[in-house]
């Protein structure tokens, strides 16, 4: 089973002074997290500093996104 908590704690040792919010975004990239298991850590773990209140629909969207639909890889030419 894929823990957010587990990757989200790897991604904050490894890349210190990132915000918490954007260890977040790293860790359920594409990982197919359904929108209220991101919406429940991203309560738990991203600091509220890291954003702001009124924003947060539209933040938790873009999550769901990167979370379901990964980035597509191009082949070179």
């Amino acid at each position: 089973m894929k823990s957010i908590e587990r990757r989200f704690k790897k991604i904050v040792r490894r890349h210190y002074g990132l915000s918490t919010y954007m260890c977040f975004a790293e860790a359920i990239a594409g990982q197919y997290f359904q929108r209220r298991t991101i919406l429940f850590w991203f309560n738990k773990l991203v600091d509220k500093r890291d954003y702001i209140k009124g924003d947060k629909k539209q933040i938790v969207d873009f999550l769901d996104h990167i979370s379901n639909y990964p980035e597509e890889r191009t082949k070179s030419a």
